[in-house]
């Protein structure tokens, strides 16, 4: 689960696509293997509604890239792939296209950045920005993936875009995102509280942004109290958000709080992510052995389908499988390696830097160790995660 930032259109929560292996097959009969929507709810009414609509009329550029849009939004919101595929198909007239009209040109980078194509994608902004250098869209998700990349520089050029085109508290949170990894946390996290504070009729899903993000602020710089308040405050608005809950449940987990994650989990595991942190509170938990067994018997069914169809979305979470439920610390070394190549944010570091100390490995470190030290990134775990490493060296 990475990094999501934006809950608009813009969430960053990478989802894997339909497996391709071995299906997973439940232990018992009364095992739930999938929760499907129900047929009245007003929001799968509305995509009834619109699919029939682009059904007729399918080369309906306007209601086919608004119907994309909502499969887009249902899709981070149940963190269901299934609708990643859906908008797409909803593009198809343009979606193989060279150069597709603008708004499918930007739709199609967000389902880029979502499976991690961050190059396509950033090709995708490119080309949308110089047709329309006026799309505050295209600048926020550029900001986002450059920050993802570690293209901190880039990123902030990018935000400082967004200020012109956007609020005081949409433009404040992009540069914080910046802020936070270059070691400007602290001053980072002042500004966007108080800026929260000015702006108390932001939408809920701004807020939500908001909020985790001033929850992880917090957790990075040890405060945990002021970070348990953020949470809760977040989950008050959102409590099936999947980006939010794998935050909060490794925050509970690093204050040796697994009871709490197993009740904040409960009927949450088809998310992979937050099956993973599920089943690390198991191991936390004396008598639920068997529990165990089988959530770490489902997770390798799951990153099992995505090595085979070539998913590299979860390799974070496959590195800390590894590592952290089968105490392989080789392989998740390998996977975190594979990881850091595409993405360089803090958890990214943090599952680095674990699997090169649990493989008594330093030198293999540093690289992490490096970039650390070269943007002054300031959290009190990877900071911890140092002291270890160099004095294992």
């Amino acid at each position: 689960m990475n990094p999501p930032f934006f809950r608009l259109t813009l969430a960053l929560l990478a989802i894997c696509g339909p497996a391709a292996a071995s299906p997973f097959i439940p232990q018992r009969g009364d095992q739930v293997i999938e929760t499907l929507p129900k047929r009245s709810d007003p929001t799968q009414q509305e995509l009834k509604r619109l699919r029939a609509a682009l059904s007729a009329r399918p080369t309906d550029l306007a209601l086919a890239t608004d119907l994309a849009q909502r499969y887009i939004t249902v899709g981070r919101e149940l963190t269901d792939p299934r609708y990643l595929g859906y908008a797409e198909a909803a593009l198809a007239p343009w979606y193989r296209l060279p150069a597709p009209p603008v708004p499918v040109r930007l739709l199609r980078a967000t389902l880029l950045q979502s499976t991690h194509h961050f190059p396509a994608a950033l090709l995708d902004l490119d080309a949308v920005i110089a047709a329309a250098p006026d799309n505050g869209q295209a600048w926020l998700t550029r900001a986002t993936v450059l920050t993802v990349r570690g293209d901190y520089a880039g990123a902030s050029r990018d935000c400082a875009r967004v200020s012109g085109l956007s609020n005081e508290l949409v433009a404040i949170t992009c540069l914080s995102q910046v802020a936070a990894a270059t070691g400007r946390g602290p001053q980072a996290e002042a500004l966007l509280d108080l800026t929260l504070q000015r702006a108390d009729n932001a939408p809920p899903p701004i807020q939500l942004w908001v909020l985790t993000q001033l929850a992880e602020m917090a957790t990075r710089r040890g405060a945990s109290a002021v970070a348990e308040a953020r949470y809760r405050r977040a989950l008050a608005l959102a409590p099936q958000d999947s980006y939010l809950l794998g935050a909060y449940t490794d925050f509970l987990l690093d204050q040796h709080r697994p009871a709490d994650v197993l009740a904040l989990l409960k009927g949450q595991q088809r998310v992979d992510a937050l099956l993973l942190r599920y089943a690390l509170a198991l191991q936390l938990t004396p008598g639920r052995a068997a529990d165990l067994a089988e959530a770490r018997t489902e997770l390798g069914a799951r990153f099992s389908a995505a090595m085979q169809r070539g998913d590299t979305v979860h390799q974070r979470e496959q590195a800390r499988y590894e590592l952290a439920l089968l105490n392989h610390p080789e392989s998740g070394l390998q996977l975190a390696r594979l990881n850091w190549d595409v993405q360089k944010e803090i958890p990214d570091m943090r599952i680095y830097l674990e699997a090169a100390l649990a493989g008594h490995d330093p030198a293999a470190a540093k690289p992490v160790l490096d970039w650390i030290a070269a943007n002054k990134t300031d959290d009190v775990v990877l900071a911890r995660l140092t002291r270890q490493l160099k004095a294992g060296a």
